[in-house]
């Protein structure tokens, strides 16, 4: 990867071609097959984040992502690398909550896969969680079944005040929670935004749906792994098989010593089949700025709008 960061290639341009990373081949095809068909987590350690740049980190964080899958748009700004922290790094996100110093509960983010990597962790070390959705699904089958038709209904979900013109502020459809073809289960699950989508339509929650919410949420938590994740660290999960979330910290005044996350959004082709993709892969993360490739920013595409069905699903059928 040196000649791409001696090159200057924005971090856009970068690909696994322009990042070539020889002696982790191995370690990355590892991670690709865990995120397809593991334990859908892996961590890794020893990221060089000491005496780096912002730039050269980006372009190195990008790069080794570059070999998992390609990077995605994230927020308002179109932004491919996410900040979670405080302060101007934040990029421009709607009503979302990334970054603030409060716990952010087991969710998934809306892409195939996300990473983050910690360049500075708070001074209080607040720990991570991960939790096996899958897990939760076996567990809803034992002991609620008769919500299994509630999660396979699933919700709206909101769009966090990051839709586009013509685009409605929380989507025209609804996204299961557990969606299944075969043997592939998949979930889709971020009870604040569906909560947000709820209030915004005035239409609350059934019992019966509150009931399958708290009961997922008491069941990721039961099933949480939790992990120290510190400077130099960096995690990649697959939001159909993991949740993942943090511990709140303590707010911090010194804008050096504040908690300093990247995030990227990985799309990885063939990952996995879906009962519906338009809906269970696209549903939530296609809309305003978020969910455009580096390719298709160069290309302008997204300055257009997006072709959609009937129904406001994205129209995934050839032009």
């Amino acid at each position: 990867g040196a000649a791409a960061l001696d090159a200057g290639l924005a971090v856009g341009d970068i690909d696994a071609d322009a990042f070539p990373l020889p002696r982790l081949s191995g370690v990355l095809s590892r991670v690709g097959d865990e995120l397809r068909d593991g334990r859908g987590f892996a961590l890794l350690r020893g990221f060089p984040v000491e005496d780096c740049g912002r730039e050269s980190l980006e372009a190195m964080y990008w790069g080794l992502c570059s070999h998992v899958g390609v990077g995605l748009t994230q927020n308002s700004d179109a932004g491919l690398i996410h900040y979670v922290t405080e302060g101007p790094l934040r990029p421009r996100q709607g009503k979302r909550g990334v970054g603030f110093p409060r716990k952010a509960p087991l969710h998934i983010d809306l892409t195939d896969v996300v990473s983050l990597l910690c360049v500075r962790q708070a001074p209080d070390d607040p720990p991570s969680w991960v939790a096996s959705s899958t897990a939760v699904y076996n567990a809803l089958v034992e002991r609620r079944s008769e919500l299994l038709p509630c999660a396979a209904r699933g919700f709206p979900w909101d769009r966090m005040d990051e839709h586009g013109a013509g685009e409605s502020p929380a989507s025209e459809y609804r996204v299961p929670v557990f969606s299944r073809i075969g043997d592939t289960v998949s979930a889709q699950y971020n009870r604040n935004w569906i909560s947000c989508a709820a209030e915004r339509s005035g239409r609350g929650f059934t019992d019966e749906e509150t009931a399958l919410l708290d009961f997922i949420d008491e069941a990721a938590h039961a099933a949480r792994f939790e992990f120290s994740f510190g400077a130099g660290d960096v995690q990649f999960c697959s939001n159909y098989t993991v949740f993942h979330g943090r511990q709140g910290h303590a707010v911090e005044a010194d804008p050096d010593r504040r908690r300093l996350l990247m995030r990227i959004w990985l799309d990885v082709p063939g990952f996995r089949d879906f009962a519906d993709e338009a809906i269970v892969r696209y549903g939530n993360g296609r809309h305003g700025q978020i969910g455009w490739t580096a390719a298709e920013l160069r290309s302008g595409a997204n300055r257009l709008p997006r072709r959609r069905r009937p129904d406001g699903a994205i129209d995934l059928a050839p032009s």
